[in-house]
Formats: C-alpha cells, sequence, structure tokens
C-alpha cells in the first residue's frame, strides 16, 4: 500500500543520489521468496502502524539473514521501534482515517533525507548540493499550502468526476509510484476502481480500455521525461479519454492537449511526489464527500 508506494519512490532517489541498486518489495512478497540479503544488505522496513505482522515478518527474516534493517515509522513504541536496528521517526503524528496521506508525504520526506545522507557519505553528492537540497526541502510547506489555497478549483473537478466508475492513473519515473498512491487513495475512500500504469506502459493492455467514458490522470509536472508523457496524453485523447493533467505552473503547452490542468508550484524533480500527491489526495477526499461517502472509513 502507501508505505510501499513510498518506498518505490525512495528506490529512485537512492538510485539516482547515491547510485546503490535499491528493490522494492512488498513486505507480504518478501517474506515468503528466500529473499537474497546478507550482512552487506541495508533493509529499510517503513509502516505508519510499525504493527503490520508482514512488515515484522520481513524484518525478522532479514534479520535472520545477517542483514542490518532501519526502520521508518510513525507510531511510537510499535513493536518494528523494538525489532530493527535503526530508527526514523517520521513524526507525522496520528492517522486518523483509514487511507494515510501525511503519513505519506512524511516518509517521502524521510526517504529524500536518507538519500541525501547517503550521497553525502559516499561522495557522491557534494556538500553544496546536499545544503541547497535541504534549503528547497524546507520551503516545501509554503509550496504546499500554495496548492491547499487552490483546494476549491480541485472540487470542481471532482463535481464533474463523482460519477465516474473508472479512472486510470498514468506517470513515469519518480511519478510513476504518485499515481499509484493517487489511485489508491481513490479506491480506499471513494469505492471508484482505479488502476495506475508507468505512462510508458500504457501501450501494453490499459490503452484498450480508454474511451469517452473513462477519466484518465496524469501526472506530468516538469520532468526529464515531460515530451513522453505529452506523447501519452495525445494517445490517450485519439481515442476519447478524459484527461486531468497535474502540470507545472507556467506549462502553457499542457492545455492545448488536455481537458483538465491543476498546476501546481515548480520545484525539483525530486521533490516533486511530495508536492504532486495533495491534488490526488484532495481528489479523493472532495470525490468521497461528493458521493456523501465516510472519508475516514
Amino acid at each position: 500500500g502507501t508505505a510501499y508506494y513510498a518506498g518505490c519512490v525512495g528506490k529512485y532517489l537512492i538510485e539516482k543520489l547515491v547510485r546503490v541498486p535499491v528493490e522494492c518489495d512488498l513486505a507480504s512478497e518478501f517474506r515468503y521468496r528466500d529473499p537474497l540479503v546478507d550482512a552487506n544488505t541495508l533493509v529499510v522496513a517503513i509502516s505508519q502502524s510499525g504493527e503490520t505482522a508482514d512488515t515484522l515478518a520481513a524484518v525478522r527474516e532479514a534479520r535472520a539473514k545477517g542483514a542490518k534493517v532501519l526502520g521508518i515509522v510513525n507510531a511510537k513504541d510499535s513493536t518494528l521501534t523494538r525489532e530493527v536496528d535503526g530508527l526514523v521517526y517520521i513524526h507525522a503524528g496520528p492517522e486518523i482515517g483509514v487511507a494515510s496521506t501525511k503519513a505519506y508525504m512524511a516518509m517521502l520526506t524521510s526517504l529524500t533525507l536518507l538519500a541525501l545522507l547517503l550521497g553525502k557519505i559516499r561522495g557522491t553528492l557534494d556538500g553544496t548540493y546536499v545544503s541547497k537540497a535541504i534549503g528547497e526541502l524546507k520551503r516545501l510547506p509554503q509550496e504546499i499550502e500554495k496548492v491547499l489555497a487552490h483546494a476549491e478549483g480541485i472540487k470542481r473537478l471532482a463535481e464533474q468526476f463523482q460519477h465516474a466508475r473508472n479512472f486510470l492513473f498514468l506517470g513515469r519515473g519518480i511519478n510513476f509510484p504518485t499515481a499509484l498512491e493517487g489511485a489508491l487513495k481513490l479506491k480506499e475512500i471513494s469505492y471508484i476502481h482505479a488502476e495506475a500504469y508507468a505512462a510508458g506502459e500504457m501501450k501494453h493492455g490499459p490503452i484498450a480500455l480508454i474511451d469517452k467514458d473513462l477519466a484518465v490522470m496524469v501526472v506530468a509536472t516538469g520532468s526529464d521525461t515531460y515530451d513522453k508523457l505529452v506523447s501519452n496524453i495525445k494517445e490517450v485523447q485519439a481515442r476519447s479519454g478524459t484527461v486531468i493533467a497535474l502540470a507545472s505552473e507556467g506549462d502553457e503547452e499542457i492545455t492545448k492537449n488536455v481537458e483538465h490542468v491543476v498546476f501546481l508550484p515548480r520545484v525539483s524533480e525530486i521533490f516533486s511526489p511530495i508536492i504532486n500527491v495533495v491534488p490526488l489526495q484532495l481528489f479523493a477526499y472532495f470525490v468521497a464527500d461528493l458521493r456523501g461517502l465516510d472519508v475516514d472509513q
């Protein structure tokens, strides 16, 4: 779920900034597949509650094979905090609803800091880059406030799509997990069928499902793969799909290609998942609320 998608963002960050190969695993799969880990492996266990049975079993499996385990946990004094070699508390406070929102963003922040620290220790990042990155990270709360200030626009979108029966979420690179998390939130609280794909994989199946009744949410903020995403959007439109795009402020090009745009503050690509998930969380919230559902269940 959410913790796994945070880990998928962490994979991109650590491979890009630290140049160390990273595998992402669902704890429920890891524990049953006799994983190849040893004393030279760091296993990062991510959990909001610190009580997820599969995650605890995976940690015990990893430690039995000699691996070091770092926990990224929200709930203080939970079981997971007592079973790891090192610990990062994300300090998000209690998650009241079933659908994790603030904990996801705090997990991403912790993983970003971890990648920056490892990069500095291993010499793949210089001090100037790290200092600049930390400065931008500190400004992110103000950028998120700007997104929240325009929540009414997202609510109007939700009003138009509250009766949709299916949603497709698309993203690329570091924002493919953002698409996965957006689809998960919509499923969890609005009970609308939603799935997410890496946009480049749309040709392998989902493209056959696109028609005028399918709403397609595309994470298309500034990135190295932006031009390819625009090409994917055109493929959706050629099949009469309705596109909602998340785009960076000042992107006039995107407005020529999509019916609906949510503009977001421009940030460095490594920080974009933290900003980009906010409108997806809000969209799921408003759709569920408009459908008369309890968003905390």
